[in-house]
């Protein structure tokens, strides 16, 4: 009975078989999870899955030096460093693609961490506050499980390498000359992705560029903020050109030039802005308008804002904090010092809002704590469009009061633009209840992103009822020294806008008053809420001074 339990010759060689098969089978997974792994920023940022047929030179780089090292203990260390910077390559391809698709950008070195903490409040507000931290522990752990998966595989293929160094020097040195032949002749696997891959290489310089790119735009920022051509302006030299008039700067969210032109959806915000345009001129409005460029795409918001209102170019979250701890004059404050109330109406606001006092200096801060909104959440923002101007219409124009110059930010056109708000009858508004069965009539958000033109589509309904709105109170509420600016803060996201979308935003101005439209006539732009593609487009950051001359006294 103990020779049937003896190892013999036939046991041996079956162990040997065995183990000879395992060592190609590790290699040859040793080698897929390193192509996985170097050439998976090709693959986020090309959204095709033939970037991982690419041929990496960080691999073959990390490779080689890891054959050569003589230590293990070294080899280790260099493999785990190597696996860490390929999984940083890899998370800056997501960011990348992510800010891309969100903000029409990459996600900038140098300016763009705080925009993270703005991502990540997104992230909470659609997922839920349990959810989210849940969802970036995940992430954590799987970049932590990817790296140790990638030195394994690093370190598995270096010492095959070391045990047969003369096939791998001749396999090495044929797969150089390849990535250099690939690399002069340019061979792309899929556009922008070249065979010969070097995206950690890529990346790197990139990033550095971003670097000095940012110091030079940093530099220019802060010399445009030294001077304020408006800042020593005395009271009764300011916006005496509107003496009297209620002044509403009116932001629709996601109004872009996208909305207006050459898109599918354009037609139907076309026909409401002409048909808005008719019934103004009907009740003694007249409208000009043109275009901007602002200066963030897709999100953001507070930068658009900020950029109009004090006349600087703020594209970063870095700039609008800089801006937004000093004294620069903005359009609120400079009516607020000319004897105007001001007010900032933001419905999506559900928490103090420090800016608002201390840099805007608004007399009162309207948001969704305090509007008395009892209706039901609508997308994004819980409050609808019409709710918000019949609340202002309320508390603020039918008040007696001195002239009102009042921030409004109509949010039912933020993202995702589902379920919509109906228009209903203004003198049933109430507080909203009459709202109650209508988000039953949308589509739940998960449901619509399935498909990018229903996304559209939808993106499109929603200008279409902010502008609606906007035209039917102006008919509604007869207002003869009421002005307002209309205009886009940024154009939509990239599934709306296209991938090579521009910052372009429509503007509009609009008044009863004959003098207030003569006072821009300078500024040629179209008559009507619609401009034409050879209407002026100016940067946001030129309104704010060119607004400043044309009404001053």
């Amino acid at each position: 009975m103990t020779a049937f339990f003896t190892r013999g010759p036939r046991t041996d060689r079956l162990r040997a078989v065995r183990a000879s098969m395992r060592t190609p089978v590790r290699v040859a997974s040793s080698a897929v999870i390193v192509l996985l792994g170097v050439n998976a920023p090709g693959v986020i940022s090309s959204g095709s899955a033939l970037a991982l047929l690419r041929v990496p030179l960080e691999a073959i780089l990390a490779l080689v030096i890891l054959a050569v090292l003589p230590w293990t203990p070294v080899r280790r260390i260099v493999a785990s460093l190597a696996a860490l910077v390929f999984i940083a390559t890899i998370l800056g391809a997501a960011l990348d693609r992510g800010f891309v698709l969100a903000v029409g950008q990459p996600f900038n070195v140098v300016t763009g961490w705080p925009d993270l903490a703005s991502a990540y409040g997104v992230m909470s507000d659609s997922t839920g506050a349990a959810v989210a931290p849940v969802i970036v522990g995940l992430l954590g752990i799987a970049a932590a499980v990817v790296a140790l998966v990638l030195t394994r595989a690093l370190l598995q293929l270096a010492a095959v390498i070391r045990q047969r160094a003369r096939i791998t020097r001749i396999g090495a040195s044929a797969v150089a000359a390849a990535w250099i032949v690939l690399a002069l002749v340019g061979v792309q696997i899929v556009p922008g992705q070249p065979v010969a891959a070097a995206d950690t290489v890529r990346m790197t310089v990139t990033k550095a560029d971003q670097v000095t790119t940012a110091v030079a735009e940093q530099a220019a920022f802060e010399r445009a903020a030294a001077t304020d051509a408006f800042a020593d302006v005395p009271a009764s030299d300011l916006l005496g050109g509107l003496k009297g008039k209620d002044v509403i700067v009116a932001f629709v969210e996601s109004y872009g030039q996208v909305a207006v032109q050459n898109t599918a959806f354009s037609k139907g915000v076309n026909d409401v802005l002409v048909k808005g345009t008719a019934d103004l001129a009907a009740h003694g409005y007249s409208q000009r308008s043109a275009f901007l460029t602002s200066s963030t795409f897709g999100g953001i918001s507070w930068l658009a804002h900020s950029t109009l209102q004090t006349g600087l170019w703020i594209d970063s979250q870095h700039k609008y904090d800089q801006v937004t701890s000093g004294n620069r004059l903005t359009l609120s404050s400079a009516f607020k010092k000319a004897g105007w109330r001001t007010v900032s109406v933001v419905p999506s606001n559900d928490r103090p809002w420090p800016v608002g006092k201390s840099f805007y200096h608004y007399d009162a801060e309207i948001n969704s704590t305090n509007m008395g909104y009892r209706g039901p959440r609508f997308s994004y923002a819980r409050v609808p469009d019409q709710f918000t101007l019949a609340h202002v219409q309320k508390t603020e124009l039918a008040q007696p009061h001195r002239p009102l110059m009042a921030e409004i930010d109509f949010v039912s056109s933020h993202t995702p633009w589902t379920p919509l708000p109906n228009e209903v009858p203004w003198d049933s508004i109430g507080d909203g209840a009459i709202y109650d069965p209508q988000p039953a009539q949308g589509l739940a958000p998960s449901e619509v992103w399935q498909s990018a033109q229903r996304v559209q589509q939808l993106y499109g309904r929603s200008i279409e009822y902010s502008m609606s709105t906007l035209f039917s109170f102006l008919t509604t509420y007869d207002n003869p020294n009421l002005v307002l600016v209309v205009l886009g803060d940024h154009q939509p996201a990239a599934v709306v806008s296209g991938a090579d979308a521009n910052h372009v935003v429509p503007i509009s101005v609009i008044s009863k008053d004959p003098a207030v439209i003569d006072r821009i006539s300078s500024w040629a732009w179209d008559p009507g809420m619609l401009p034409s593609p050879n209407a002026p487009l100016w940067r946001m950051d030129e309104f704010r001074d060119r607004f400043l001359t044309a009404f001053q006294r």
